[in-house]
Parts: C-alpha cells; sequence; structure tokens
C-alpha cells in the first residue's frame, strides 16, 4: 500500500487579493505544522502494530484522547471510521477520523476528519532494532481551519502542544510494554526507558 497523500498536498490552491487581505491564515502554508517523534520499545513490531492499530487502546497512554472506538462492525483496516474524545485546555471535543494506512507490523495512519478533507494527518511507522522496535509517531497539519487557529502563534502553540503530548505517549508507551514484558517474563521492568527523541522530516532510518 503507497503511502498516504492528502489531496491538498497535490493541488495548487490560490487565494484572491481581496481574500489575502481579509484572512490572516492566508500567509501561512499549513504543511509548516508537522513534527515527528520516535521512542525505541521493548516489542516485536507485530506486536506494537496491533496494539496501535486497536485504536480503543490509545488512552492507555495517550494523555488528551479517551472512549476511542471503531464504528461498529469497523476495524484496523484502511477506509475504517473511528471516534474518540479529545482534550486541550481544559475543553472536550469528539472527532471522527478514517484509517488511510494499515500495513501490519510496518505502519498504520489515519486523517482526523476522513482521508478527502481531513484536517489532520497521524502516522506511526514500526522498525525492528535488536529484540524490539523503534516506534515513529509523526503529525501532520493537512489544511487550515479556524477552530485550530488564525494565526501562526495559534498553530505554533498547537504545534507544541501536541508534539509534547506525543513525548507523552511514546514514554507511556515504551513503559507499558517494559512493563508487560516484566509480567510474562519475570524480568525487572527497566527504570531507564527511552526518551523519545526528533526525527528530522523525511528521516525514515530511525538510528
Amino acid at each position: 500500500m503507497q503511502p498516504f497523500r492528502h489531496p491538498a498536498h497535490t493541488q495548487k490552491v490560490t487565494l484572491s487579493a481581496t481574500t489575502t487581505e481579509n484572512d490572516p491564515r492566508a500567509a501561512l502554508d499549513a504543511a509548516d505544522f508537522a513534527f515527528t517523534r520516535r521512542a525505541w520499545v521493548d516489542a516485536a513490531p507485530a506486536h506494537v502494530y496491533e496494539l496501535i492499530s486497536d485504536v480503543s487502546a490509545i488512552g492507555r497512554w495517550s494523555p488528551n484522547a479517551s472512549d476511542v472506538a471503531f464504528d461498529r462492525g469497523a476495524g484496523p483496516r484502511a477506509g475504517a471510521w473511528f471516534s474518540g474524545r479529545n482534550r486541550r485546555d481544559g475543553k472536550e471535543w469528539t472527532t471522527r477520523s478514517q484509517i488511510v494506512q494499515a500495513n501490519p507490523g510496518t505502519a498504520f495512519g489515519f486523517v482526523v476528519g476522513g482521508a478527502e478533507n481531513g484536517i489532520v494527518h497521524w502516522n506511526w511507522t514500526f522498525h525492528p532494532q535488536g529484540r524490539g522496535t523503534v516506534v515513529q509517531q509523526s503529525w501532520q497539519l493537512l489544511r487550515l481551519d479556524p477552530v485550530l487557529g488564525t494565526t501562526r502563534a495559534d498553530l505554533d502553540a498547537l504545534r507544541r502542544y501536541m508534539t509534547n503530548s506525543v513525548e507523552t505517549t511514546l514514554t507511556a508507551l515504551a513503559q507499558w510494554l517494559a512493563e508487560e514484558r516484566s509480567r510474562f517474563t519475570g524480568e525487572r521492568a527497566s527504570r531507564d526507558v527511552a526518551v523519545p527523541t526528533n526525527a528530522p522530516q523525511g528521516d525514515e532510518s530511525c538510528i
């Protein structure tokens, strides 16, 4: 399956002079707002994929998501939809998301709002390293929307907030997997959980 490409990334959008003058978002480019973080976890890629693609489990690790569930009859496959609750700055809301990539053991991705006109693309990749996996999580703004902010400062703040959320999620995931291994093998879970690191955009080496 080919990596997901949102229609907004393949179409050139032009703004009229009137629109440019009246819309503070006119000078912004959604593609500027993205980041990637990665961390090593003590589990095989297939197992980590199984956990992440079960979207109902994300609340175990994410500080901002809860009550996530697939639509009736849906599951972790491209085209499927799910809903979830999100939290930020004391506010809560429900989102609808559609899976756009589901490659067992290697990659999983979804778009908030759906593949055709979504607003944010979330993507996970899983690369074997030693006895574990380097998990890479990416966030990409696909289009501008007033609900997310109307200025560069707004969107920079959103990106920082989501970056912190992802780092917390990856750290919690690594700790959870270390404790899971300890329960099954009797090994003592390490306190030295890998700290998520920045992965330059386009860097897939995970080394």
